[in-house]
């Protein structure tokens, strides 16, 4: 049996693109399983890709979508060697332009743990999944936005709410967008999740951006 290896859908932007949104799709807590076309995490983040492409490309920004090679945290380290490997992939294809990690839950979390990346210049968090024990020194100097449902039953409002402001001590910006009564599969109001996503994910591009 072959050794899965992580892969990349990418959506890119026409002509020579100014940044990438580089997506991290959710998972569980432990599994070895391959991820496959029909996980359900990964198939929200390839809907959610394909749904924000065109807004992104207007902003001359390119969307890629990270496969893991196994379903599960498992500790954190290879899902974070995979992130890292995605990082190199954008440099490889298109230079050192600015990138934002759009995770949502597990992919948030392995998003503040590779966010010290030279080409990361913030994070974007939907429903993350996020314990205290999680870093915060990685986002130094970066910008953050976390949005999470106060119906979430798989991962915690409040565990956001406070890594949030943990990370306000070290972050230019720091923010959490309280989504109302959404839960945490984004099912419900996918519009609004998408409308958070894109446009956070933009804004934190604009300052890299502009200095180019």
């Amino acid at each position: 049996m072959s050794t899965p290896t992580p892969s990349l859908t990418r959506l890119d932007a026409p002509g020579t693109p100014r940044a990438v949104i580089l997506m991290l799709h959710g998972g569980k807590p432990r599994s070895t399983d391959p991820v496959e076309n029909l996980s359900a995490s990964w198939q929200r983040s390839a809907w959610m890709a394909r749904s924000i492409a065109g807004r992104a490309h207007d902003a001359d920004t390119c969307v890629w979508l990270l496969r893991y090679r196994e379903r599960g945290w498992n500790g954190g380290r290879d899902r974070t060697a995979d992130t890292r490997w995605a990082l190199d992939e954008v440099r490889a294809a298109h230079g050192d332009v600015p990138v934002v990690l759009l995770g949502h839950s597990m992919g948030a979390r392995v998003a503040v743990h590779v966010a010290d990346d030279d080409s990361v210049t913030g994070v974007v968090a939907l429903a993350p999944w996020w314990a205290d024990t999680d870093p915060v020194r990685t986002l130094a100097g970066r910008s953050l936005v976390a949005a999470h449902g106060r119906r979430d039953r798989i991962t915690s409002f409040g565990h956001t709410r406070r890594f949030v402001e943990r990370a306000r001590a070290v972050t230019a910006h720091a923010e959490l967008v309280d989504m109302g009564m959404l839960g945490h599969y984004m099912l419900g109001r996918p519009d609004r999740w998408n409308d958070v996503a894109i446009e956070s994910s933009l804004r934190l591009l604009t300052p890299a951006r502009s200095a180019d």
